[in-house]
Order: C-alpha cells, then structure tokens, then sequence
C-alpha cells in the first residue's frame, strides 16, 4: 500500500513547502492539494513544490470542472507536469457542493455525472493532443489549443467522487483510477470498490491495472486521547458536507449527524463541535496512536483493494485556525508524517 499527504493548504507557503520535501524525503507516494476557494491555491504551491523537490507525485485531489472550465484544467495539469518532470497527476471531480451553492450552482440540476463524463473526455483529449474538437451537451470547443505539453506520455487521470455508485463505476469505466473521498468505515470503502470495479468490468478493463486511492482525515499522535479530541474538531467541519448515503455507510443515522449540520449552517460552530461526539468522530476520521491506525488500516481498507491512503492531517496550526481552540499532546504537520512513515508504513510494504 501507498501512502500520501493532502494539504488543506492554509499554513504559511514555507511550512507547506517544508512539509512536502519532508514528505518526498519519508517515502510518501505523493502529495494531493484541496482545489476551492477557501485556501490558498493549490496550482502555485505544487507548482512551487515542483521545483524543490525530484521523486514525489503531485497533483489535485481533487479539482473540479464546473468553476474551472476543462481546458484550463488540462493546461494546468500539463504545464505541472513540465514543472515537475513528470510527476503530476489529478483527480476531476463536480467540486464540494456547498461551495457551489455559494457561487449559484444547484449541483441537483447540473447533471454531474454527465457533465463529468465530458468532463473528463475533454482533459483527456487536452493532455494527449494538445487541442480538442469537442460537441457535447455542457462542453463545446472549436479547434482549442495549447503550447502545455505534459512529459509523461499518459498523465494519470482519475474521478473523484464521494456518494457513488455511477461516479464511482465512471472512474472504472473511463479513467485512469478512482480517487474516493470521505470513505472510512469498511462497508463504505467496499461500495466504492465494488462499483468501481463493475465500471471497469463493464467496458472489459482490467481493475487491477487502475489506481485506486481512498482519502481520509485523519490525526496521529502518541497520544490516543489527544488525536481523538482533534478529530472531534476536523470531523465537525466535514460532517455538514457528507450525503445522507454516505453517512448512513459508516453505520451512523443521519439524523446523528443532522444537529451538528445545523449548528455549523448557523454560524455556531463551537456548538458544532460539542455535538459531534467521539462516535462520530471516529466513524469519520483515522486518529490515535500509530498502532490504532495499523489495526484501523487493516481492518477497513487493505481488504478493499484500495492502494494509495491519501491522508489530510488534522494539526494544531489548522484545528486553532478553525476553531480558535488549542490542542495540546498532538505533533505539527511535520511530526505527524513522520509518525506515519516510521511507525505506520512499514507495516504495510
């Protein structure tokens, strides 16, 4: 199994880049970025990134493709990966649904899954001609171009999604892999597995030869109780985005999750907070000490076939920027990835 790092990138740009050549120097697979508004942009850092460090994948878990036309997407993963001599990768998904709703979209009359079916023809075609003809629905290009042209001969195109099934059987079907967000209980991994499988044994792929990454939020710290109180913090700031679907995979009734929702919609997020409770924040977070994670990692996803762990860390600096609260026992960005790689890896190669 492979591990990476995602960045919520809202640390200083130094303390980003630290963390990803310390990454690149612990043996991590690769290091994802979260595309949307609210951080800082994540093209320039991995673009930056690019030119410090020589082995690490980098690439967008995930960009979206109705704020950021395809072709610009396909201009920037390209030019990324002429940066990084050949390293870049990208997840396409629709983009987080609350952030749409901000910018007017309703992603429930937008057709996603078709809209990221073109989507996605239209990247491909991009980084592989370098210009595209295209006639759909939601896309429409007469003879574009670019001077972006990728090294690698095939850059590695995946779909990110989270509810599933048909957009877990898409990246099956016609991309290079699925990158599956939000998923942590064992029964939620295996839908997605299962239904990315029957996407590619639909049109006669081999399953096996596309990347299956699952991304998680997760803290690790010698202190079990500590990483768990952090989580409590990271898990109340992601439940309001999560489908009732989902949820209801990790064996947790939405109406559970419903009251902390509503206290975070309200502005009230200490509230939120205080009613996410260590349930919840265990059904929806990786935390504790290294061995917690060994037995968690074993238990709920080697089993899947998924490959690629992408972790966001919860650290200090992001849970006192969020919540102005401070934690105590739990290690900075950089602690924790070396947490992961010296105890935690290993058990897996």
């Amino acid at each position: 199994m492979r591990f990476s790092l995602e960045l919520i990138p809202e640390h200083p740009v130094a303390e980003l880049m630290e963390a990803i050549e310390l990454a690149e120097e612990l043996g991590f697979y690769g290091c994802y970025g979260a595309d949307e508004i609210y951080h800082k942009d994540v093209w320039q850092i991995l673009a930056t990134a690019a030119t410090r460090t020589t082995k690490i994948r980098l690439g967008l878990g995930a960009t979206h493709v109705i704020l950021r036309d395809p072709t610009f997407v396909a201009q920037a993963i390209a030019t990324l990966d002429e940066l990084s001599g050949g390293r870049a990768l990208a997840a396409l998904g629709i983009g987080n649904v609350a952030m749409l709703g901000q910018y007017g979209v309703d992603v429930k009359t937008s057709r996603p899954l078709a809209r990221l079916r073109e989507a996605h023809a239209v990247v491909r075609t991009m980084l592989d001609e370098g210009q595209v003809d295209y006639e759909g629905e939601f896309y429409r290009y007469r003879s574009v171009f670019t001077a972006a042209r990728p090294v690698q001969p095939h850059v590695p195109v995946l779909i990110a999604a989270t509810q599933g099934p048909r957009t877990f059987e898409l990246g099956g079907e016609v991309a290079d892999g699925l990158y599956a967000a939000g998923a942590y209980s064992h029964e939620a991994l295996e839908y997605a597995a299962s239904h990315f499988r029957v996407g590619a044994e639909k049109v006669g792929r081999d399953w096996t030869g596309l990347d299956a990454t699952a991304g998680v939020l997760g803290v690790v710290a010698g202190d079990s109780a500590a990483a768990k109180q952090a989580a409590r913090v990271l898990v109340a700031f992601y439940i309001p985005s999560k489908p009732r679907k989902l949820v209801e995979r990790h064996g947790i009734a939405f109406g559970d999750v419903q009251p902390v929702a509503d206290a975070f919609r309200s502005g009230d997020i200490q509230r939120a907070i205080e009613l996410t409770t260590p349930e919840l924040a265990e059904r929806f977070a990786y935390a504790g000490t290294p061995d917690e994670w060994i037995e968690r990692i074993r238990a709920d996803v080697a089993t899947t076939g998924f490959a690629n762990l992408v972790i966001t860390f919860g650290d200090p600096f992001l849970i006192e920027l969020w919540s102005k609260r401070k934690v105590d026992g739990v290690p900075d960005l950089k602690g924790q990835l070396t947490l992961i790689a010296e105890k935690v890896m290993p058990a897996f190669v």
